[in-house]
């Protein structure tokens, strides 16, 4: 009975407890609804009383104009002030930023200038274009390397005004005095022409090309290098001396350039140079030097050839040195008179009375054969001549025909004429039957 007893009054008392639990979930459910509601009006309020800070900041701003206007919400939507709630709510760049925004207003741009290293530079849309040749300087071995041909056609075709247009495609920059200094260098090693023409190519280009300093420097540093330009030309010092005279006869020269160097100089062979100059103008003062050089080639007169190759087949018998012979025979320059040689060589041969004469000049013509200094057509050009005016030669020296002979006889044994040449030799017989004919068809004619 006990037992049911307490099982009967355990559902009544479980009760009371099941209120209470329940009780304490509607507290706490309502609790929390109030901390939400709470919190939704605490941001309720301070989004109104961020609305209302920016109203302020507009009325502020809109009460500097009488007519201003309440913006409307389109007009917000392309307003460029700051919507952070930060700042002074002034535009963002002063109302000049913005993506298609030209700048702020009143803004006046200047015109600017292309710039041509700009990478989206074009010269075809910057109206006139001027283009312009750059030709770099030379340096010193390219210098050499340019100049060297230019002057050695020079020396063949002789035209100023061809080497002045070639040099003016040249950047010569700072090279320019080295000019005069290689030219003189190259004509000290060639012939007297030579010299002639580099002295009226320094006359030509200075003024034009090159300065008065600029040669004054050339040759300054051409007396510094006399002693090694002796090693290779015995004579430059004199030829430096007349080179010297001839340019300041030119006016290619400064007037005072000798009396710079009086006192001045320790080197002998510049001091040899320095003289020859003061000789040559203290001479022809007043006049201009264009015969220094002497008259080399064709301008020569066929008389003064003459006489200078009579003059150097006297000397050859005297000393019997061909080489000097051959070497005095090129300094005439004239390859086209060459024939007169041979022509007097053979009329020394017909008038001379000494034994050895034959033998001399048959090694010396054999000698410029050989070398080439005489050329075939010079050769027989050269005899012929002598063919032709045997007759008269006869009359002067009576057995011309007969060592005219023995002299042909010999030059073809020497292999110095051809065969040719050689049966065309005239004789006595050969000019007496000739005269027979000649004198059978006068009387032909006379009937």
């Amino acid at each position: 009975m006990a037992t049911e007893g307490k099982q009967g009054l355990a559902p009544d008392s479980c009760a009371p407890i099941k209120d209470g639990n329940k009780a304490e979930q509607d507290g706490s459910q309502m609790s929390r609804e109030e901390e939400l509601h709470e919190a939704h009006l605490s941001a309720k309020a301070k989004r109104k009383l961020r609305r209302n800070s920016s109203r302020d900041s507009e009325s502020s701003r809109d009460s500097f104009s009488d007519n201003a206007e309440a913006p409307s919400s389109k007009g917000k939507m392309g307003d460029k002030k700051s919507r952070s709630g930060k700042g002074r709510g002034l535009p963002k760049k002063g109302g000049a930023g913005g993506k298609g925004v030209w700048g702020a207003a009143a803004q006046v741009y200047d015109v600017e200038q292309p710039d041509i290293r700009d990478p989206n530079y074009d010269d075809d849309k910057q109206g006139e274009t001027v283009y312009q040749t750059v030709v770099p300087e030379l340096d010193d071995h390219e210098f050499e390397k340019a100049v060297t041909p230019i002057i050695q056609e020079y020396f063949q075709h002789g035209d100023t005004k061809e080497v002045a247009t070639l040099l003016a495609q040249l950047n010569l920059g700072n090279n320019k005095s080295k000019l005069p200094f290689l030219s003189v260098t190259m004509s000290l090693e060639g012939k007297a022409s030579h010299r002639e023409l580099m002295s009226r190519l320094l006359a030509d280009l200075t003024g034009k090309r090159m300065s008065v300093e600029d040669v004054t420097l050339a040759f300054d540093r051409l007396l510094l290098d006399l002693p090694d330009l002796v090693i290779d030309t015995p004579e430059a010092p004199q030829m430096l001396g007349q080179f010297i005279a001839r340019a300041m006869a030119d006016c290619v020269l400064p007037a005072g350039f000798l009396n710079g160097y009086k006192g001045k100089v320790d080197c002998e062979q510049a001091r040899v140079a320095l003289d020859k100059a003061t000789v040559l103008l203290s001479r022809e003062r007043g006049m201009r030097l264009d015969s220094v050089w002497g008259l080399g080639g064709g301008l020569r007169p066929v008389k003064q050839l003459v006489k200078e190759m009579n003059l150097l087949l006297k000397e050859y018998l005297l000393s019997t040195d061909a080489a000097e012979a051959g070497l005095c025979l090129q300094n005439l320059e004239v390859p086209h008179f060459h024939h007169e040689l041979v022509y007097e060589a053979v009329v020394m041969v017909l008038e001379s009375t000494s034994g050895n004469a034959s033998d001399l000049i048959v090694k010396l013509l054999k000698s410029f054969w050989e070398s080439g200094f005489v050329t075939l057509d010079q050769m027989n050009r050269g005899f012929m001549r002598v063919f032709n005016t045997i007759q008269d030669i006869s009359l002067d020296v009576p057995n011309s025909y007969s060592t005219l002979k023995r002299f042909v006889d010999h030059c073809h044994e020497q292999a110095v004429i051809t065969k040719a040449l050689h049966d065309q030799c005239p004789t006595r017989e050969t000019r007496a039957s000739v005269s027979e004919d000649e004198r059978n068809c006068l009387v032909q004619a006379a009937q």
